[in-house]
């Protein structure tokens, strides 16, 4: 039977917290600082800053706490997540999810710092993050539910500045074109995966398109880009269209890879998707920049 140290070692808590795999934060940072960005012409505060930025690395960190526990008799089961802390039995599951709850009150006492809009929206992101886990038992789409937790934060960001999300569509462009690129870059993902959860009865969009996974990332992908683009036209400005063709030719690039290399190149695309947010995050930073000289 196994035995759960109670807490874990300081190593052990870096790798739940996936402090050691950082792509996870730049995936869910890029598009809530598509929000801020957009909804401050490329200027938001510095609190807002903080509190998103800060909010980003809390909530990141608590998803990947409550998906190990979601997951911890899965986890064994498969080879990529069988030595993760909790399914390896470094930490306990109670220690784990007293860690869960102390993040999520940190990051509520972050939101606290903007007004009651943004903080009912921010249940709203905390109730996503929290059930996408369980997602894999019910629905081959788990990957659409992971981006819509992740775009929830250019939601936020953009009522943080304006006090509305429904004064202008970019916010919603934001959040649906992060549901395609999630799609888009889990897919790939969990490719790798894939013979695994066959096996342990766990579903995922990998599985769903069969032989068809190829070319459905990248369709999804090509849509993300092209909301984005319509974001853009919206929005106005040099620099974000400059970022937007920058960011369709990352895509392309990416794309074309994965079809030169096949299924096997699938996490090498997830882990390098990220360059696209963060593509397009710079131009609307330049924008911003550019408008105050």
């Amino acid at each position: 039977m196994m035995r759960f140290s109670p807490v874990g070692s300081f190593i052990d808590w870096v790798k739940l917290l996936r402090i050691d795999r950082p792509v996870g934060y730049w995936l869910l940072l890029w598009p809530t600082l598509w929000g801020l960005l957009a909804a401050s012409g490329g200027r938001p505060s510095l609190k807002n800053v903080i509190v998103f930025v800060g909010g980003v690395v809390l909530m990141r960190s608590a998803g990947c706490v409550i998906n190990d526990i979601a997951d911890r008799k899965f986890d064994p089961m498969v080879e990529r997540t069988k030595a993760r802390p909790i399914a390896a039995g470094k930490i306990a599951p109670g220690a784990a999810l007293i860690g869960f709850v102390v993040m999520l009150l940190l990051a509520l006492l972050l939101v606290a710092q903007t007004s009651a809009y943004v903080i009912v929206l921010a249940v709203i992101g905390a109730v996503l993050a929290s059930l996408y886990p369980f997602m894999k038992r019910y629905t081959h789409f788990p990957q659409a539910w992971l981006g819509m937790a992740f775009g929830w934060g250019a939601i936020m960001a953009w009522a943080a500045e304006t006090g509305d999300v429904f004064d202008s569509p970019i916010p919603w462009l934001l959040f649906f074109a992060n549901v395609c690129w999630s799609l888009s870059y889990d897919t790939a993902y969990a490719l790798s995966d894939r013979d695994d959860d066959k096996k342990i009865g766990v579903k995922s969009t990998a599985i769903f398109f069969g032989d068809a996974a190829v070319p459905a990332i990248l369709i999804l992908g090509f849509m993300n880009i092209m909301l984005l683009g319509v974001s853009a036209y919206i929005m106005g400005g040099f620099w974000i269209g400059l970022a937007w063709w920058a960011a369709m030719i990352l895509q392309l690039m990416l794309g074309g890879r994965l079809m030169r290399c096949g299924e096997h190149w699938g996490f090498e695309f997830f882990i390098l998707s990220h360059y696209v947010g963060a593509v397009f995050t710079v131009g609307l930073i330049l924008q911003g920049l550019s408008a105050s000289f």
